[in-house]
């Protein structure tokens, strides 16, 4: 089974929409996919969560999947998204200095991909 982390850094939601768009098609595909949510991109979970938000669907559709493996912490807690990625009930990584390790996905076989 392929194996792969999409690391989303980028704020910026025409960037991020490719990273829910792929995660998707890639469990379609059977593919083991975890997304980890990094940078400005943690501060999309906020208005993500809206469902007015156009793109809440697809998000939604990749958290109901699973999809969503982690949450930068530090960064979440530097956007001031901490908060929503709680309401969210996402999962927090902190193991490296207060960010999930991309050493660690690699140590687990995952093909580390970044948005």
């Amino acid at each position: 089974m392929r194996k792969v982390a999409l690391f989303a850094f980028n704020g910026d939601p025409m960037c991020f929409v490719h990273v829910m768009l792929n995660s998707l098609e890639m469990k379609g595909k059977a593919w083991d996919v975890k997304v980890i949510i990094e940078g400005s991109a943690t501060k999309l979970v906020e208005s993500l969560k809206e469902e007015s938000n156009q793109m809440h669907e697809l998000y939604q559709k990749m958290k109901d999947q699973g999809l969503i493996d982690c949450v930068c912490q530090a960064c979440a807690s530097k956007m001031g998204a901490l908060e929503a990625v709680k309401e969210e009930n996402l999962p927090l990584c902190s193991e490296m200095w207060g960010h999930p390790s991309i050493g660690r996905y690699i140590e687990e076989g995952y093909e580390v991909i970044v948005f």
